[in-house]
């Protein structure tokens, strides 16, 4: 039996790290091919091509690879129906991640779809209240290992992870000064660390560099990646709400309870929907002026288990980090 899955990728790292996150849980070494599509109406033909149920190859191009896999890992609408054509040339199972509007969905395999999504009850579909992060305990270890060789605690620490602006999110530096007194206010004796994303305003991070925190990472000085140390070593940490990645790492690993600040832009998105489900779960509180004490950790492994029966894997030692 072969012991590695093909990810088909539309290059985005938030997508491509999500499939890596299920190759990896499920304990399967992987390969990455990049799919894309020439133009837009290329893109929009894959959708009535995949409903007249042809399996065609023109509308995109796709990354050769001769390899034997048990199964394709698909995530992001670019990479769904190539991911699935793929899988077909290849008589093998197929896994969506995010969930595929447009698409036929009874012809994936496995979809594992976000439940701010409002996935319909198909018995292909596996709701998560999160996105996917890496589940590789190594990985933690190494990575937190490296920020200890850059900062040593010398006190119990609270993270601030600070992402950026995007279509659902805004930064302003008035409006995080606020939280940051806030914060700066209702941690006292503790050690305060912050990381800035690659979305973060300039601005933005003048005003963070402006405050005496213990340990700072400015991403436009510096690209090493702290938040899995956060993650692990941190009593408390506080998220912008603009990156459901950055969230989804935070209930799902270490202890910490996680404040996270609003900056979203319509409170009935689905991204705040997605923050409303986490608190009713106990693992986020939306940060008010007062300290939430929501701490408890999302449990992805009975979604994982279904997926692996779905796609008709065996059990397997972890792949090495």
């Amino acid at each position: 039996m072969t012991n590695k899955l093909l990810i088909v990728t539309d290059g985005k790292a938030g997508h491509e790290n999500q499939s890596k996150a299920l190759c990896s849980a499920l304990g399967y070494g992987y390969d990455c091919v990049r799919a894309s599509y020439p133009t837009r109406l290329h893109k929009a033909l894959s959708y009535l091509i995949d409903r007249l149920g042809l399996v065609l190859d023109f509308p995109f191009t796709i990354e050769k690879t001769d390899g034997y896999y048990a199964a394709v890992v698909c995530t992001g609408s670019t990479a769904f129906y190539p991911g699935k054509i793929a899988a077909r040339r290849r008589g093998i199972p197929v896994a969506a991640i995010l969930f595929p509007s447009g698409y036929k969905k009874l012809n994936f395999d496995c979809i594992l779809a976000p439940v701010f999504d409002r996935p319909p009850a198909f018995p292909n579909i596996i709701p998560i209240p999160v996105n996917l992060t890496s589940t590789n305990d190594a990985f933690y270890k190494t990575a937190t290992a490296a920020f200890l060789e850059r900062h040593t605690p010398a006190r119990p620490a609270v993270g601030v992870i600070i992402g950026g602006p995007n279509a659902v999110a805004t930064l302003t530096p008035d409006a995080l000064k606020r939280d940051l007194d806030r914060v700066f206010a209702l941690t006292e004796g503790r050690e305060r660390w912050v990381t800035t994303s690659r979305r973060t305003p300039p601005e933005v991070e003048a005003l963070i560099a402006s405050y005496p925190f213990d340990y700072t990472l400015l991403f436009s000085r510096d690209t090493f990646n702290p938040i899995p140390a956060f993650v692990t070593l941190c009593e408390r940490l506080f998220v912008t709400a603009d990156s459901t990645g950055m969230i989804s790492e935070a209930v799902t690993r270490g202890t910490a309870a996680v404040d996270v600040l609003m900056t979203l832009k319509d409170d009935a998105s689905k991204f705040a929907r997605f923050l409303r489900n986490l608190e009713q779960e106990g693992a986020v509180h939306l940060f008010d002026g007062t300290l939430g004490s929501a701490a408890r950790k999302i449990d992805l492994a009975p979604a994982f288990e279904r997926a692996r029966a779905m796609l008709k894997l065996g059990p397997l030692t972890p792949p090495p980090a």
